[in-house]
Order: C-alpha cells, then structure tokens, then sequence
C-alpha cells in the first residue's frame, strides 16, 4: 500500500469507491465530488492523500481543508476540517484509515491548525460523522475526538399545499440580481462568517437571487431563506442526495431573521415562503440539513431524517 498525492485525474475511481461504500445512504455524484473536494480553494492539498494497492488501485482517500479563501469574512483560522476519511471495506483492520487519519492531522497542525474538526467544512458533504455508521464514531473517538453535539437533517415529503403567508407586517418575496449588494451588507451586519461566504460564493458561481427568500419591512431587508431546487447554479449541501428519490427534491436553509426583529413569527413566514415557493415550482420532497431546531420546524411537517455527531478535536 502506498499513499499518494490527492490527484483529480483518479475522479473516477474516488467516486467509485464512495459509491461502494456509501451509497445505500450517501450516493455520489461525480459533479458534486468535484465540487467539494477538488475545486474548493480551502482544500488543502499536504493533508489530502489517495491510498492505493500494489496495483494502484484506489483504496483508501482522506480530504482536508483549511480556510484559504482570500476573502474578508469571518472565518474561524485556527480550525481545520477532515472533509471525509474513507477506506475500501476489503482493506479495513490494515492499518490503512489510522495512517491517512494521521497524515491528514499532521497537515493540519503544520498548517496552523489549534482544533480539527471531523466534516462541517466549507462546502461539506456532513456536519458530522454520520450515526449510521456507529462504528466510525467509536473509532475516531479512539483518536481524541469528541462529540460537541448531535445536528439533524430533516425532511417533509409535501402530502399538502403550504399557504403563502399573507397576513404579515413583513413582505417576503424571491431575491433579484439588483438587491444582490443590499442583501450582501445585510447578511455582513446579521450574519457575518459561514452564511455570508456562502452566499458570496452563490454569487460566484452564477446564482441570480432565485435561490433566496428575503422578508422586508418599510423596504428593508430584515431576513431570508435559502431554498434550493434542481436549477440551482450548483448542488447545494441539503440536496446532495437527491439521487436516493424519484420526485423532484428541493432543500431549505439556511435562514436567520435580524436580532431585532425576531420573535413577531417572521422566521416561520420566511420559511413558509419558501416552501410555497418550491411548491409552485414542482418540487415533492423538501430537505433541511444541519440543524438543532426539530421543534421549530415540525411546526411545518419537517421530521428528522439524518443524525450526525459533531466531533471535535484540540
């Protein structure tokens, strides 16, 4: 076995051994694979490896990151991210998975790292370590890491037509390409860090508003939703795996409401706008990844789909 430097030219095979491995619950596509874990900036190439056999076939590959973005937003410097660490089930108990866990940590402390955490980086596939796969949590925890806490994803199958909240002191309508900077400045004043870079990056990589519920009062943006569908200008984190249904599959979040503004029910109007909207745009199924707020959400049908442990290391 030996391990080599992280190569797009191996696309193919990486994804194939994703699929092997994953797909009952994670299927990959290769667009998305592309996507998070090659043409992301913050990939960091010293951390990332390929495992291959004597025959350089692919068995093994870990993806890290580190913020590289050269962009002025609020981003944790001294955190690093073990994208995804996977190994052919044929090779476990070699060794294998400990060495590219190893080599992928090294690449992080060197790199500045103070605190790794396990998936949750820019562009993600997951929050966390997956709970379906229990015996991956019991292993990195052997490693030091720790679970911070549970995250969730959740999901509606749409049974019924969702209202548009017309009975509101705020207006909600879709984003247009002219608010782009407005809606920027508001997210840089509400919600600096991971959700106003993604929002610049949606900008980036050719998204024209679509994408966004904002809620307005006297003219002013005061909130917004993200809602995603099968148009979108680039897959989305809670539609990657949209290939496990038949029906068109749409995704919500994230969504956040100006601190001075919240408790009039803005946040569910937002949310219901969005729902709304998906609907008349033929979506069936309705995604939200990565959160705490069960309760909140089940006021909408949403129930949890997916459950991940977030884990941590100093």
């Amino acid at each position: 076995m030996n391990l080599i430097p992280w190569n797009r030219d191996l696309i193919d095979e990486l994804v194939a051994l994703w699929n092997k491995e994953l797909s009952t619950h994670f299927p990959m596509r290769k667009e998305l694979f592309v996507q998070n874990s090659f043409e992301d900036v913050n990939v960091l190439e010293k951390g990332s490896f390929i495992a291959v056999d004597d025959n350089s076939k692919v068995i093994g590959f870990v993806v890290s990151k580190k913020w590289q973005e050269k962009k002025k937003v609020e981003m944790d410097s001294k955190r690093g991210w073990i994208q995804v660490l996977l190994v052919d089930s044929a090779y476990r108990g070699k060794g294998i998975g400990t060495l590219l866990l190893e080599q992928a940590e090294t690449a992080l402390k060197e790199s500045g790292a103070e605190v790794i955490q396990l998936a949750g980086d820019p562009f993600h596939y997951f929050p966390g370590v997956p709970e379906v796969y229990p015996d991956v949590q019991k292993w990195v925890e052997k490693f030091g890491y720790y679970k911070k806490l549970d995250a969730f994803d959740l999901i509606n199958h749409l049974v019924k037509k969702y209202p548009f909240p017309n009975e509101s002191s705020a207006s909600f309508s879709v984003l247009q390409i002219e608010e782009k900077e407005e809606f920027l400045s508001f997210l840089t004043r509400c919600f600096p860090g991971r959700w106003e870079y993604e929002a610049i990056k949606y900008f980036e990589m050719g998204g024209v508003g679509r994408e966004f519920v904002v809620a307005k009062k006297n003219g002013s943006i005061i909130g917004f939703c993200r809602m995603n569908d099968p148009l979108s200008p680039f897959i989305a984190q809670n539609v990657y795996w949209s290939p496990l249904f038949e029906q068109r599959v749409g995704g919500i979040g994230p969504l956040g409401i100006d601190s001075n503004e919240r408790k009039q029910g803005f946040g569910l109007e937002v949310v219901e706008a969005a729902v709304a909207y998906l609907q008349e745009r033929e979506i069936e199924t309705i995604i939200i990844d990565w959160t705490n707020l069960m309760e909140f959400y089940r006021k909408l049908d949403f129930v949890p789909w997916k459950k991940y442990g977030i884990y941590l290391k100093d």
